[in-house]
């Protein structure tokens, strides 16, 4: 009877929407009147019921979060709707509802290598992408984003720095220009809101991480400066990834008309990141979450 279930679906559909005689409806079916009265009175098992719930929550979730895949939703089902399943059953729900992650696309950086380095730092994180405690590794980049007014293309940066043990994004500037102050200001953010961090700070070899004024920053804050190697993205690969997660959820596929609706998605999506965005790689906590659990068995 189940396989058929789709054809008493839309006979139920039709007879309901419009009124069609359900013997004509089963005729063009290919089913019979009997089967498909068996189907209409039977009682739903309970595990077919809670696939059902589950497929709605499922649905609910990928409306408001299309880039979600499979395992992101079940971590979500669990956490924000309290239903516990395993990653196996939200992935057959997934597949028979069509319901498919947004697709992945390569993240082209805007970070210009400088020309006549004023200091070169040597690769000490040496892609140990692992912290045994918050703002002992912090990571650091800068990328745009486009807006269009009418024809005309605009583009706002971001930098932004990243703590390597919790992945929280520990502070960020948004600016018009690409220059030495978006970074400075930046870092010194971050030194304002963690006042007794020394931590390792990596970038790659961009123009304002090579300024001398930059080093002396770091010298002045106790902190150890480490760079990427030339054209080794993967030096920098946990920051190059936030970049590729903010712009594959928020901004792939979507054309900004107005800097302040570009500047308000990026500014609420490192709010969400940092505070509701489950990371398994962090035990299915958030940024926030994973940073506070730390400091309350410090």
């Amino acid at each position: 009877m189940l396989r058929h279930e789709h054809i008493y679906q839309a006979i139920k559909e039709e007879n309901d929407t419009y009124g069609y005689p359900v013997c004509a409806l089963c005729k063009l079916g290919n089913v019979s009147r009997a089967s498909y009265y068996k189907w209409l009175h039977r009682g739903i098992p309970a595990n077919e019921a809670k696939n059902k719930m589950i497929a709605e929550k499922i649905e609910k979730i990928h409306t408001e979060s299309p880039d979600k895949g499979y395992r992101r939703i079940r971590d979500d089902l669990e956490r924000y709707h309290g239903i516990k399943v395993n990653d196996k059953r939200v992935l057959r729900i997934c597949r028979k509802k069509d319901i498919k992650s947004t697709i992945k696309y390569t993240n082209n950086g805007c970070t210009r290598q400088a020309a006549n380095p004023q200091f070169v730092a040597e690769n000490i994180l040496n892609r140990e992408f692992y912290a045994d405690a918050p703002n002992e590794k912090w990571l650091t980049d800068v990328t745009e984003f486009k807006y269009y007014v009418g024809t005309e293309k605009h583009k706002v940066y971001l930098s932004a720095i990243l703590d390597l043990y919790d992945r929280r994004i520990v502070s960020y500037v948004i600016r018009d220009t690409n220059n030495n102050a978006l970074v400075f200001d930046t870092f010194d953010h971050a030194i304002a809101s963690n006042p007794d961090a020394r931590p390792l700070c990596h970038s790659d070899r961009g123009f304002q991480y090579t300024n001398r004024t930059f080093h002396a920053k770091l010298e002045a804050a106790g902190m150890t400066q480490s760079m990427s190697r030339v054209a080794k993205c993967i030096d920098n690969g946990p920051m190059e990834g936030f970049w590729g997660i903010i712009k594959r959820e928020r901004y792939y596929g979507k054309r900004f008309t107005t800097r302040e609706s570009l500047v308000n998605m990026i500014e609420n999506y490192i709010d969400y990141y940092n505070n509701k965005r489950l990371q398994r790689n962090l035990g299915v906590l958030t940024p926030l979450e994973k940073h506070e659990q730390y400091m309350l068995v410090a």
